[in-house]
Protein backbone atom coordinates (compact mmCIF):
# COMPACT_ATOMS: atom_id res chain seq x y z
CA UNK A 1 0.00 0.00 0.00
CA UNK A 2 3.19 2.34 0.57
CA UNK A 3 4.39 1.45 -2.42
CA UNK A 4 1.18 2.22 -4.64
CA UNK A 5 0.70 5.75 -2.59
CA UNK A 6 4.95 6.96 -3.42
CA UNK A 7 3.49 6.29 -6.83
CA UNK A 8 0.50 7.92 -6.97
CA UNK A 9 1.92 10.60 -5.06
CA UNK A 10 4.99 10.89 -7.20
CA UNK A 11 7.68 10.61 -4.52
CA UNK A 12 5.81 13.73 -3.24
CA UNK A 13 7.66 16.02 -4.96
CA UNK A 14 5.29 15.95 -8.10
CA UNK A 15 1.86 16.18 -6.23
CA UNK A 16 1.14 19.62 -5.18
CA UNK A 17 -1.94 20.35 -6.48
CA UNK A 18 -3.21 18.05 -3.26
CA UNK A 19 -4.13 21.58 -1.10
CA UNK A 20 -6.67 22.63 -3.61
CA UNK A 21 -8.65 19.53 -4.67
CA UNK A 22 -10.50 19.58 -1.68
CA UNK A 23 -11.88 23.61 -1.77
CA UNK A 24 -12.66 22.71 -5.14
CA UNK A 25 -14.58 19.67 -4.08
CA UNK A 26 -16.28 21.53 -1.63
CA UNK A 27 -17.40 24.15 -4.19
CA UNK A 28 -18.96 21.92 -6.12
CA UNK A 29 -21.08 20.12 -3.23
CA UNK A 30 -21.62 23.80 -2.65
CA UNK A 31 -22.80 24.86 -5.91
CA UNK A 32 -24.99 21.49 -5.96
CA UNK A 33 -27.16 22.25 -3.05
CA UNK A 34 -26.88 25.90 -2.80
CA UNK A 35 -30.69 26.17 -4.65
CA UNK A 36 -31.66 24.31 -1.76
CA UNK A 37 -29.58 26.43 0.83
CA UNK A 38 -31.07 29.24 -0.13
CA UNK A 39 -34.41 29.01 -1.60
CA UNK A 40 -34.42 29.71 -4.79
CA UNK A 41 -36.18 26.29 -5.80
CA UNK A 42 -39.92 27.68 -6.33
CA UNK A 43 -38.65 31.14 -8.27
CA UNK A 44 -35.58 29.67 -10.69
CA UNK A 45 -36.32 26.23 -11.53
CA UNK A 46 -34.12 25.85 -14.46
CA UNK A 47 -31.17 27.49 -11.99
CA UNK A 48 -31.97 24.44 -9.32
CA UNK A 49 -30.92 21.93 -12.48
CA UNK A 50 -28.04 23.83 -13.53
CA UNK A 51 -26.49 24.48 -10.25
CA UNK A 52 -26.75 20.80 -9.26
CA UNK A 53 -25.40 19.51 -12.90
CA UNK A 54 -22.48 21.81 -12.35
CA UNK A 55 -21.97 21.37 -9.22
CA UNK A 56 -21.55 17.86 -9.34
CA UNK A 57 -19.54 18.02 -12.30
CA UNK A 58 -17.05 20.20 -10.63
CA UNK A 59 -17.38 17.88 -7.50
CA UNK A 60 -16.44 14.82 -9.67
CA UNK A 61 -13.40 16.33 -11.43
CA UNK A 62 -12.08 17.16 -7.84
CA UNK A 63 -12.95 13.75 -6.98
CA UNK A 64 -10.81 12.65 -10.69
CA UNK A 65 -8.35 14.71 -9.16
CA UNK A 66 -7.29 13.18 -6.00
CA UNK A 67 -8.39 9.49 -7.45
CA UNK A 68 -6.00 9.59 -9.92
CA UNK A 69 -3.79 12.82 -10.30
CA UNK A 70 -0.97 11.94 -12.96
CA UNK A 71 -3.87 11.61 -15.81
CA UNK A 72 -6.06 14.66 -14.56
CA UNK A 73 -3.67 17.36 -14.38
CA UNK A 74 -4.38 18.63 -18.38
CA UNK A 75 -8.33 19.07 -16.86
CA UNK A 76 -7.66 20.90 -14.67
CA UNK A 77 -8.90 24.19 -17.15
CA UNK A 78 -12.47 22.60 -17.33
CA UNK A 79 -12.43 23.34 -13.61
CA UNK A 80 -11.43 27.28 -14.91
CA UNK A 81 -14.19 26.71 -17.50
CA UNK A 82 -17.22 25.36 -15.32
CA UNK A 83 -16.81 28.20 -12.89
CA UNK A 84 -16.54 31.27 -16.00
CA UNK A 85 -19.41 29.60 -16.95
CA UNK A 86 -21.41 29.15 -13.93
CA UNK A 87 -21.12 33.09 -13.36
CA UNK A 88 -21.90 33.94 -17.05
CA UNK A 89 -24.98 31.64 -16.83
CA UNK A 90 -26.85 33.01 -14.00
CA UNK A 91 -28.35 35.55 -16.83
CA UNK A 92 -28.59 33.20 -19.29
CA UNK A 93 -30.02 30.36 -17.83
CA UNK A 94 -31.47 32.04 -15.22
CA UNK A 95 -35.10 34.28 -15.69
CA UNK A 96 -34.58 37.54 -14.17
CA UNK A 97 -32.52 36.51 -11.18
CA UNK A 98 -32.70 38.33 -7.64
CA UNK A 99 -29.09 39.40 -6.35
CA UNK A 100 -29.14 36.98 -3.43
CA UNK A 101 -28.71 33.82 -6.83
CA UNK A 102 -26.12 36.49 -9.03
CA UNK A 103 -24.34 36.73 -5.67
CA UNK A 104 -24.22 32.69 -5.09
CA UNK A 105 -23.49 32.13 -8.48
CA UNK A 106 -21.05 34.93 -8.54
CA UNK A 107 -18.76 33.67 -5.63
CA UNK A 108 -19.33 30.40 -6.56
CA UNK A 109 -17.74 30.94 -9.97
CA UNK A 110 -15.33 32.99 -9.05
CA UNK A 111 -13.62 30.73 -6.21
CA UNK A 112 -13.65 27.54 -9.07
CA UNK A 113 -12.23 29.97 -11.51
CA UNK A 114 -9.68 30.81 -9.46
CA UNK A 115 -9.06 27.17 -7.58
CA UNK A 116 -8.96 25.85 -11.40
CA UNK A 117 -6.57 28.46 -12.36
CA UNK A 118 -4.37 27.50 -9.29
CA UNK A 119 -4.11 23.36 -10.10
CA UNK A 120 -3.41 24.31 -13.73
CA UNK A 121 -0.79 26.69 -12.93
CA UNK A 122 0.45 23.80 -10.66
CA UNK A 123 0.15 20.71 -13.06
CA UNK A 124 2.24 23.10 -15.31
CA UNK A 125 4.50 23.79 -12.77
CA UNK A 126 4.80 20.01 -12.03
CA UNK A 127 4.67 19.06 -15.93
CA UNK A 128 7.88 21.29 -16.69
CA UNK A 129 9.84 19.94 -13.53
CA UNK A 130 9.69 16.15 -14.93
Amino acid sequence: MRARHDRVMGGGARRTTAGADAPVFLVGLYCAVSPWVLHFTANQPSLVTHNLVIGLAIAVLALCFTAMPERMTGMSIAIVALGAWLIVSTWVVGQSPDMGVVLNNVIVGGLAVVLGAACAGLSMKNRKKT
